[in-house]
């Protein structure tokens, strides 16, 4: 049997403060809109836009440490989403499900109001 890989590596700024929600069956999802940039030809910037979920105890961390700016590195696994529209038409959308997230701005200062976790606040991370 011949080994592949399903890995993705980002790292950017958030674009909007972290949608949170509760699965009918009791699971935290957060869904993030991460936005890295690349150089073009000319040299300016082009930004690119990545949607990223993260489930359970991470995704409670996430809604409730980070926030629209902050920087963040994460890994996690590319999953294609197929569905129908009410139009009829077929919709795609590629997400990135995340098994790691890092969190590199501080929460002191910053106006979040969110804070950082503390020794004694348990973090998945």
């Amino acid at each position: 049997m011949s080994r592949t890989v399903n890995k993705v590596e980002l790292l950017g700024r958030l674009g909007a403060d972290p949608e949170v929600r509760t699965t009918s069956g009791g699971t935290t999802v957060a869904n993030l809109s991460l936005a890295t940039e690349r150089r073009v030809k000319d040299g300016e910037p082009e930004t690119d836009w990545h949607t990223v979920v993260c489930w359970a105890g991470q995704a409670d961390a996430v809604g409730r440490y980070l926030g629209k700016g902050d920087r963040v590195y994460l890994s996690g696994r590319l999953v294609q989403n197929v569905w129908q529209g009410d139009d009829g038409q077929t919709r795609s959308r590629a997400e990135v499900h995340a098994y790691e997230v890092v969190f590199l701005d501080s929460r002191n200062g910053n106006g979040h109001g969110r804070g950082r976790p503390t020794d004694d606040a348990a973090s998945p991370f």
